[in-house]
């Protein structure tokens, strides 16, 4: 086992880690930029190395840095955490490299993977269901006619290196494909450096639905249940919940299992999703996320598993604490995702936290960075907190969630809370019937109206 872990991120995540890391009796190592000096990840970590300015780019994306940081400190092991480097197949081969383990899978998994085309036809091999597209990019227009009169429409032009809702447009028929062709690979090019993009049929009314697997790397694999994170604003997930309130488990099981099976033949080590679109009870492939999701507390929530703790586990070497059989479904898990924004424009709002309180009691875990008198910096990601929650069944979760809402005090600047106390009020979100398209659409009518 480690005696010393570097976190390769910031905020709640990097918190999470060191938690871990402290219940296993190994030294944590913060990195941090100037802007994040006085950060909770820096405070609770045992040791702390500033690794460069504000900007992302020249600190928690700058490899050098970090590996100099871990050479400093001894560290023998890295967490990235989610975002940052935690998909970038180039830092784990650089760490590699210099003798340091990746908590995480291998550089060739996250190549494979990372590339939507790539991963595509890696999952169709393996058995994976997929929505019907084009058998790779789409390079010129009278092609993405050609192909979307195949499928018929309506479809969705994609681009390959994207994620983020970046580089996707809807056409509904073929008066719409020349405008979002050219805009989808605008968007690519700018966002990613890279034009190509594919394209799929567009589904009309689908669920997001995400298998949680998890792997030792030797080939035995298994699956976690699902989330489903159907409810999105600009293809972003707000709300997340697992078991999926309208997946049997039947399709659970048919589709878990199909999954396991491919990231065991795979030898794929670590934590892993794979995230699918659900319509008419069937799933499509989407893509596959090589790290640990922003959502995975509703996972640990209802199996009773730490996550965090079984990749460092796997990291090391050492056997999973866990077989399928084992894994059994306890009650009903909610996230939500506490951003420091203004509703209804979604539009981020740093600032200092004037006052925080943390909501408490049975089933309720507050993950969060912040602190009476933080000032949350202007330079990242608008998340500042998630608040998750667990319950014998939906309905409790869902009562047990307004409650903890209700007792959430984040003053000094805006956040989403009041959209959540909104939202579960809403008999739809009461019974679970939404799609990827139902927030967008309440949103309109709520605020645009």
């Amino acid at each position: 086992m480690f005696d010393k872990i570097l976190i390769a991120n910031r905020g709640e995540i990097a918190l999470r880690v060191i938690r871990a890391c402290r219940e296993m009796g190994i030294a944590s190592v913060a990195v941090h930029s100037t802007a994040d000096s006085d950060a909770m990840h820096v405070r609770l970590a045992d040791e702390s190395v500033c690794i460069g300015p504000a900007p992302s780019s020249q600190s928690y994306l700058n490899v050098a840095a970090i590996i100099a940081a871990c050479e400093i400190t001894g560290a023998q092991a890295i967490h990235p955490g989610y975002g940052f480097l935690s998909e970038n197949a180039n830092f784990v081969q650089a760490l590699e490299d210099h003798g340091i383990t990746f908590i995480g899978p291998s550089a060739e998994h996250i190549r494979l993977m990372g590339d939507k085309i790539t991963a595509k036809e890696t999952a169709k091999k393996l058995g994976i269901p997929v929505v019907p597209g084009s058998a790779g990019g789409v390079h010129t227009l009278d092609e993405a006619r050609a192909c979307a009169e195949s499928m018929g429409y309506p479809v969705i032009i994609k681009a390959t290196a994207g994620g983020g809702g970046r580089g996707m447009k809807v056409a509904l028929s073929g008066d719409e494909l020349d405008s979002a062709f050219h805009t989808a690979r605008a968007e690519a090019k700018a966002a990613f450096g890279n034009d190509e993009v594919y394209m799929e049929k567009y589904l009309q009314k689908p669920r997001h639905i995400e298998i949680q697997v998890f792997g030792d790397g030797k080939g035995r694999a298994v699956y976690l249940g699902e989330r489903d994170c159907s409810l999105q604003r600009r293809h972003q997930k707000v709300l997340e919940e697992a078991p999926g309130p309208v997946i049997t488990p039947e399709q659970r099981e048919r589709i878990g299992s199909t999954v396991a099976k491919a990231m065991g033949e795979l030898k794929y080590s670590g934590a892993g999703t794979i995230e699918f679109l659900f319509e008419d009870g069937e799933f499509y492939f989407i893509e596959m996320n090589t790290r640990l999701q922003v959502e995975h507390p509703v996972t640990e929530a209802i199996y009773d598993v730490d996550l965090v703790r079984e990749q460092i586990r796997v990291a090391a070497g050492e056997p999973m604490e866990f077989h399928q059989k084992d894994l059994h479904i306890r009650g009903a898990a909610i996230e939500v995702r506490i951003n420091a924004e203004k509703v209804p424009g979604f539009i981020p709002c740093p600032g200092k936290v004037t006052q925080y309180h943390a909501p408490g009691g049975l089933g309720v875990r507050m993950d969060s960075a912040i602190y009476d008198g933080y000032k949350i910096p202007p330079y990242y990601d608008s998340l500042i907190g998630k608040l998750i929650v667990h319950a014998r069944d939906r309905d409790e979760a869902l009562a047990r969630l307004s409650r903890a809402l209700g007792e959430l005090v984040v003053d000094g600047i805006d956040t989403t809370v009041p959209l959540f106390q909104a939202l579960l009020k809403e008999p739809d979100i009461q019974k679970g019937n939404y799609s990827i398209h139902w927030l967008e659409k309440w949103l309109a009518e709520h605020y645009e109206a």
